[in-house]
């Protein structure tokens, strides 16, 4: 059974930086690419950023390049999300989620439960 667990989720200050982490099971982590996705209060689920399975071509949001760095462990079967310069727009819940083959942009099948992020003084 394909599970991912987030984590790391929480309140921050404007400017902060927080580490969402994604613990995967169930699958072989190194052989498919990973995605995060985010949905703010009352608006739609948006990608933030892919990486391929071996840990090529991460790609971004617009309004997240620059201060969000996505990286993967595949030796712990885990995959991060570096954010900093966090901002109130940046609120929402975010998922994990697996990709359908070795690269990000080739479609995404299972989700994680999300973990909310909160960025407020």
């Amino acid at each position: 059974e394909v599970q991912l667990v987030e984590s790391g989720g929480g309140l921050v200050q404007p400017g902060g930086s927080l580490r969402l982490s994604c613990a995967a099971s169930g699958f072989t982590f190194s052989m498919y690419a990973m995605s995060w996705v985010c949905q703010a209060p009352g608006k739609g689920v948006e990608w933030v950023s892919g990486i391929n399975s071996d840990g090529g071509s991460p790609d971004y949001k617009d309004s997240m390049k620059g201060r969000f760095t996505i990286s993967r462990d595949n030796a712990k079967n885990t995959l991060y999300l570096q954010m900093n310069s966090l901002k109130a727009e940046d609120t929402a819940v975010y998922y994990c989620r697996k990709g359908r083959n070795q690269w990000w942009n080739g479609g995404m099948d299972y989700w994680g439960k999300g973990t909310l992020v909160t960025v407020s003084s």
